[in-house]
């Protein structure tokens, strides 16, 4: 098994949406022989787009697994989606991969998506090769997509084809590494051909650049290179292979995937550069430890998906990180300290799957059915060696809906829909807001929450009705107050009788609420006084101009009096609550919104309309930074004005726009604001 891992293949096609990854992932297992003919996305016919929400959109949502030999080595692929509302898992694909693939369409080169997939790549220190794909369209640029590699991912591309034709006269390729024509045959194939004698000359120049950088990755060979002013065949191979492990090389294969051009260079240049299981580096463990990727050492798994099949209910996708792993075999949560029997082993093409026979080593990507307490991000080891893989990274949730049921009294039944889709996507979080008593759920971007919420229609036959989401306003103090608050009530028998005078005073910013007992001579008798802190307390939770909590206030309870017999905890609680309300309405009362902190990165073209979007939304800009045609825009921003800003960004900016935003603070809402929030809250007390 030793030496068939040493040709395994292991890795993720990463790339911006669009780009065509999931065609080149079908063009593999087309290549492959795993599939017999090659599937379209806008058909919805792909072996790996297979969810219904997929079909419909013509784009993954979810992340596609499928095992495959060439030349009859194994090799399992993760097809990542690109789309910036479902990427948001990449760093867990990463963790499993050995190896990237990484897509860049033709048309377009090097996008602002792209270079934030690149970075995640980077970021996970795998080896990539670069497929330029879509070489057969109508505004196909292979100049210009080739120089953005360079100029917008700052590294060293080498280039292994040259096309022949352009556009739709692309018809064939010149490998670069033995100087030979390759033309394409109506099938996929391949025949040898003559080189134009158009490029002749260009081919000579780019290859001797491409000796070049391959001798400049490696001493030995700038050194033979720079004496004897070539190398062999065996040296450019030799070391274009180390610099692309170590990361200083990264070959850059053309084609169009649709069509089935360049397949097997593709196939041939994953078997050849791309670094087997063995090669991994160790992996790092949440408390400091390492474990290497061995086949002598303890088994270890990493579950980095979970699916929901209707059939076969929860599917755990697992990359083993070292030893032998059998379906026989019970393994430890490490996370939840569970103990998991694995049962039968399934390699997955798409929806389709077989059964794994033995065992499988470092590298396999399996799917486990029915482990009851194992989910994302776990690990699954032998219980005499535990380890716990050390979790990705993953970027915060852009954007929160309110959710409510179709029908009154299902809240129950959307909650827990929702909550199954959770184990599944781990960029969803689900909360209910204890102030207005919403279900939360946070996303993305709002392609992304409508579809979880059309998943969990189907799925699990919750009617649920999407809102946008109540902005957390807050109240404060503007000026100081001394007022009674007097609570008298008698009814035959024993009455409630409650009284004290407090003084209300603003506090500075973020300094939070203050309570100070100042009685003395027993005029409020101790028993009582936590009472009158209490309904204080509660009555600044419920606000004075629009439902929302007063913060950053200091209470002075100075004076007061008691009735020895009618006096009561809840007396004086209730008194509490009068005065401070009439202390309120006495010191003023301001409405504040929250603002936040966002950072916008643009194409240097859109920088000016983003500016003046976000100025439009009575944004602060507070700067930008423009780095390699990339403009990074960072603003204060009302929550009120930015709430449902994904789509309108992505519009603005043809999908080329990303952004983060997260709390920053709380300033004072201008009076026309604030009069339409205090009017819509006085209107939604009377319904």
């Amino acid at each position: 098994m030793s030496e068939n891992l040493q040709k395994q293949r292991t890795f993720a096609l990463v790339g911006h949406g669009g780009c065509g990854k999931t065609s080149t992932a079908e063009m593999i297992l087309f290549n492959a022989g795993v599939i017999d003919r090659l599937g379209k996305i806008e058909e919805g016919t792909t072996a790996l787009d297979t969810e219904p929400e997929e079909i419909k959109r013509r784009g993954s949502i979810q992340s596609g697994f499928a095992g495959y030999k060439w030349n009859k080595n194994d090799h399992y692929l993760i097809d990542t989606p690109g789309d910036a509302n479902f990427c948001g898992d990449l760093p867990y694909s990463l963790a499993a991969s050995d190896g990237v693939v990484f897509t860049i369409d033709a048309v377009d080169g090097v996008k602002p998506l792209s270079r934030k997939a690149w970075a995640a790549v980077a970021k996970a220190e795998l080896p990539a090769i670069i497929y330029l794909n879509k070489m057969d369209r109508d505004r196909a640029d292979f100049d210009a997509a080739f120089n953005s590699i360079n100029h917008s991912l700052g590294i060293s591309p080498v280039l292994l084809q040259y096309p022949i034709g352009s556009k739709e006269n692309f018809k064939g390729v010149v490998d670069m590494l033995s100087g030979e024509a390759y033309m394409f045959e109506a099938d996929g194939k391949v025949s040898k051909g003559d080189i134009p004698a158009d490029i002749a000359d260009e081919i000579e120049v780019l290859r001797e650049t491409m000796i070049e950088n391959i001798a400049e990755s490696d001493e030995n060979l700038m050194e033979k290179y720079l004496e004897e002013g070539e190398l062999t065949p065996e040296e450019i191979a030799q070391g274009l292979s180390s610099g692309v492990k170590s990361r200083t090389l990264f070959p850059v294969c053309i084609g169009s995937a649709m069509e089935n051009k360049g397949g097997s260079f593709l196939l041939d240049a994953i078997q050849t550069y791309l670094p087997g299981p063995l090669e991994h580096s160790a992996w790092q463990g949440e408390d400091g430890a390492t474990r290497e990727s061995s086949l002598d050492g303890p088994a270890a798994c990493f579950v980095f998906k979970t699916l929901a099949d209707p059939f076969a209910g929860q599917l755990t996708i697992c990359r083993v990180l070292s030893g032998k792993v059998s379906g026989d075999l019970s393994l430890t949560n490490t996370n939840t300290g569970a103990k998991e029997r694995l049962g039968n082993m399934l390699m997955r093409v798409g929806k389709d799957q077989k059964p794994v026979k033995g065992e499988v080593g470092p590298g396999a990507i399996i799917t486990l059915a029915k482990l009851k307490e194992t989910f994302t991000g776990d690990t699954l080891c032998d219980d005499k060696a535990q380890f716990t893989l050390k979790k990705p990274q993953l970027a915060p949730q852009l954007i929160t809906f309110a959710l409510s049921p179709a029908e009154k009294g299902d809240e129950d039944k959307v909650f827990q829909a929702i909550q199954k889709l959770l184990a599944e996507d781990v960029n969803l979080s689900l909360s209910r807001d204890e102030e207005t008593g919403d279900i939360l759920l946070s996303g993305m971007g709002q392609n992304h929450i409508e579809i979880s919420v059309e998943k969990a229609r189907r799925r699990y036959k919750a009617e649920i009705v999407l809102n946008a989401p109540k902005v957390p306003y807050r109240e404060t103090i503007r000026g100081s107050a001394e007022v009674q608050g007097r609570f008298k009530k008698q009814s035959g028998g024993r009455g409630q009788f409650g009284d004290c005078w407090i003084k209300l005073e603003p506090m500075p910013k973020g300094a939070g609420y203050e309570f100070v007992n100042s009685i003395v001579g027993g005029v409020i008798p101790k028993q009582y006084i936590p009472a009158v802190d209490k309904g204080v307390q509660e009555a600044a939770a419920r606000g004075y101009l629009s439902g929302s909590p007063i913060i950053d206030f200091k209470v002075t309870l100075y004076d007061g009096s008691y009735h020895t017999v009618d006096s009561s905890e809840m007396a004086f609680k209730v008194a509490g609550s009068m005065a401070f309300k009439k202390a309120c309405e006495q010191a003023g009362v301001t409405l504040l919104e929250p603002l936040m902190n966002v950072v916008v990165e643009v194409p240097d073209e859109f920088m000016g309309d983003i500016i003046g979007d976000l100025s439009s939304r009575r944004g602060k800009v507070l700067g930008s930074d423009s780095t390699a045609g990339v403009t990074e825009v960072k603003a204060h921003v009302p929550m009120s004005e930015i709430l449902k800003y994904a789509p309108d960004l992505r519009s603005m900016t043809g999908g080329q726009g990303t952004f983060t935003m997260e709390m920053s603070h709380y300033e004072e809402c201008p009076p026309p604001i604030a009069d339409k929030v205090i009017e819509g809250y006085k209107l939604s007390r009377e319904e």
